[in-house]
């Protein structure tokens, strides 16, 4: 009989260990990191296929050596779940390491043939099972491969500094991976320095992710900064306020959806007995709709005198528009009140309609011919309303009527109408404010530019 001598088996286990220690510690730590970045992909809910492959390649390349270097397979205790795992892997990684070459531009079009002669001998190696034969195949592919790959690196020429330092941790990982593959083949394993250069490719690919992350960084402050200007140009171009009138009291509210929006009012003449109240929504959200408002403006400062006749105006900055919006499309309303005569006189262009409160009844006021900036031969005619004092006009942007809850409901015009109702004891800044407010409790998020505009007929 014979007894196992435990110091023996303690320092047998102790030597396995030492040995196997920093592999261990690298296979948990670069399988982590590939956790990590397929983590990250799924968060940001939006397909990489740069993160994708290198997570795969890393998780695969982190099992094997983890997998390979467990103390009960260094002690000659070979549990067979581990080994189909260290074949699996072995097998498999070229596959994401490919394709992750190839997602980093690092492949021309020799090496975008390797790579579909690699995957298939991959994944036929993989289904056909561990065998002598196979896996002298595969490491001669692999092999092959490499060496395609790097002959592809070094005809590549006046590449950036992110590019020469990600080509020449490649070219070490990759003459290390040719050396583990010709061991593989002879059989005659020596120690494994193939994950230290592996580990060198992560801490380079970790610096251009650190160095492009800082310029992504700085170049999203410059932005913010460019569009915090943006927006205090388009605000300047919005009337901060109405001038003082005996006859007509203006409030207007402006709540873009982003920065910089589409959404514009103005007015044309503003006295004791005379207002002329625009405005205007430009399809699309963002800078380039903030931009044709801006157009809008200038269209709309050249119809000064025709701030009397709505659909000359109308037609006039249609005139302008046309062919200059690349084909993005305005909807405007124009209204001009006379308290002298008692009326005002309306025209739009694709827009909602002007509502009238008048002794707590709401009227719908429509006159609308073709949008803005779409078609030059559109036409707009004038609606002549009577008017008196305690009316209330209420010009909106679509914003208001399709503002969404979260059930999918749009607000609507049946609701904007009782709403104005209830706010009609209001003044008309409480009112704009009281209209907005519930437009942003109503809404579970707000999906487009709001803007108000009221005028109340005082005399």
């Amino acid at each position: 009989m014979i007894v196992a001598d435990p110091q023996f088996a303690r320092s047998e286990v102790l030597r396995v260990f030492n040995h196997a220690q920093i592999f261990l510690f690298l296979g948990a730590s670069i399988t982590t990191i590939g956790l990590l970045a397929a983590a990250f992909s799924l968060l940001r809910r939006r397909r990489d296929p740069l993160l994708i492959w290198f997570a795969l390649f890393a998780i695969l390349y982190g099992v094997r050596l983890f997998m390979g270097y467990q103390l009960l397979w260094a002690l000659g205790l070979r549990p067979q779940i581990f080994q189909r795992i260290v074949i699996a892997a072995g097998f498999l990684i070229p596959i994401p390491a490919f394709f992750f070459f190839r997602t980093l531009n690092l492949l021309d079009r020799v090496g975008r043939i390797v790579t579909a002669i690699v995957v298939p001998v991959e994944v036929a190696t993989f289904f056909l099972g561990p065998n002598l034969s196979l896996r002298i195949i595969n490491n001669v592919v692999v092999i092959s491969a490499l060496m395609v790959l790097i002959f592809d690196l070094l005809r590549r020429k006046n590449d950036s500094s992110d590019t020469t330092l990600i080509r020449r941790s490649l070219y070490l990982f990759i003459a290390f991976a040719i050396y583990d593959n010709i061991t593989g083949m002879t059989g005659r394993y020596y120690y494994n320095i193939e994950p230290f250069s592996f580990v060198i490719l992560l801490a380079a690919l970790g610096i251009v992710a650190g160095r492009r992350a800082l310029a992504n960084e700085q170049q999203l402050t410059v932005i913010q900064k460019e569009l915090e200007i943006a927006k205090r140009i388009q605000l300047s171009i919005l009337p901060s306020s109405f001038p003082a009138s005996r006859s007509f009291r203006i409030a207007a509210r402006y709540l873009p959806m982003t920065s910089v929006a589409g959404d514009f009012y103005d007015f044309f003449v503003m006295g004791d007995h005379e207002a002329g109240l625009l405005i205007a929504d430009v399809s699309g959200h963002g800078v380039p709709a903030a931009l044709i408002a801006s157009m809008v403006k200038l269209a709309a400062t050249t119809q000064q005198a025709n701030a009397d006749s709505p659909s000359q105006l109308l037609h006039g900055m249609n005139r302008i528009l046309c062919g200059n919006t690349q084909s993005q499309f305005v909807t405007a309303g124009y209204v001009y009140l006379n308290a002298s005569s008692q009326e005002l006189r309306y025209s739009a262009a694709a827009h909602p309609p002007m509502l009238l409160l008048r002794n707590g009844e709401v009227t719908s006021i429509t006159e609308n011919g073709l949008m803005l900036a779409a078609f030059d031969f559109a036409t707009y005619t004038t609606l002549t309303h009577a008017i008196q004092p305690g009316d209330r006009l209420v010009l909106y942007t679509d914003g208001v009527l399709e503002a969404t809850n979260i059930h999918d409901e749009e607000f609507g015009p049946d609701r904007l109408h009782t709403l104005v109702r209830e706010t009609a004891s209001l003044s008309d800044a409480e009112a704009a404010d009281k209209i907005i407010s519930s437009i942003q409790q109503w809404s579970a998020t707000q999906n487009d530019d709001l803007t108000v505009l009221l005028c109340d007929y005082t005399a």
